[in-house]
């Protein structure tokens, strides 16, 4: 635990800066800036530089893609339950359980840890990156259940593209971790981290696609994640448990990714 406060000092510091900088270039909102410096304050802080930087590379990444031809995304992301600037509950969804395990390695330095999270974030990557690639497929995503066309920004829906920039993130993610591991690791180790964020990425979809709350625009004949619709009219509860949110979907599939490269990196050894 030793030099712990002096890096939460200085995570806080640094967080603080980079959170107002992706405010100021509207990558983040007001809440979003505070979720940053949540997080951020302790991944740096428990973690370190390695496990800073992987989390950077997520965000810028994301981000990025985020902006690349926003304009031709805007009117599909209404649909969504928020918009291009990510809030307090996005960042804590993509990186609380990060922040948890920069806690847990703080007080072990279990090698597994340093995966966990890398497995966690190539979640993150991967749903952000099908979702702002997917975005721009020139044909309908399909329903993850059944193959089914449905209408670009439905919820489960996956798509070609979307579905390859999606691993391409993740396993990005992998090679990134195995390049900062303070751990050491395999290419092994690499790839289990990519076909993790995949995997939970995939899942997140299914939770999408079956029990996430989804509500009904009766004026406007269209599904969407939000309470109100973007035209303006009160939508009903259409499926799903209510209580479910994208936010916290993404969660859960960050706790996959996390799950499923902590295993696997423990039967890699």
């Amino acid at each position: 635990m030793e030099g712990i406060p002096a890096r939460l000092a200085l995570g806080l510091v640094l967080s603080f800066g980079i959170g107002g900088v992706a405010y100021r270039l509207e990558a983040l909102d007001r809440s979003g800036w505070l979720g940053a410096v949540l997080v951020g304050t302790a991944v740096f802080g428990f973690g370190g530089w390695p496990w800073a930087f992987l989390l950077l590379a997520f965000f810028i990444s994301s981000s990025a893609l985020t902006h690349y031809r926003a304009g031709r995304k805007a009117g599909v992301a209404q649909e969504f339950a928020k918009g291009g600037r990510r809030d307090l509950g996005q960042a804590l969804a993509n990186g609380g359980a990060g922040a948890l395990l920069a806690l847990l390695w703080a007080l072990s330095s279990y090698p597994a840890l340093w995966w966990a999270f890398a497995g966690s974030l190539a979640a993150a990557t991967a749903d952000t990156w099908a979702t702002e690639v997917g975005l721009l497929s020139p044909r309908l995503p399909r329903r993850i259940l059944d193959g089914r066309p449905v209408p670009p920004g439905t919820s489960g829906a996956i798509s070609l593209e979307g579905t390859a920039a999606a691993g391409i993130g993740a396993l990005g993610i992998g090679f990134l971790a195995l390049l900062l591991s303070p751990v050491g690791g395999s290419l092994g180790h690499a790839f289990f981290v990519g076909m993790a964020g995949l995997l939970a990425a995939l899942f997140d979809s299914l939770l999408g696609a079956t029990i996430q709350g989804i509500h009904w625009c009766d004026r406007c004949g269209k599904e969407t994640e939000r309470p109100v619709h973007s035209c303006g009219q009160r939508a009903r509860r259409w499926r799903g448990w209510p209580w479910l949110t994208n936010d916290g979907v993404n969660a859960l599939a960050a706790l996959a990714g996390a799950l499923l490269a902590g295993v696997g990196a423990v039967w890699i050894g």
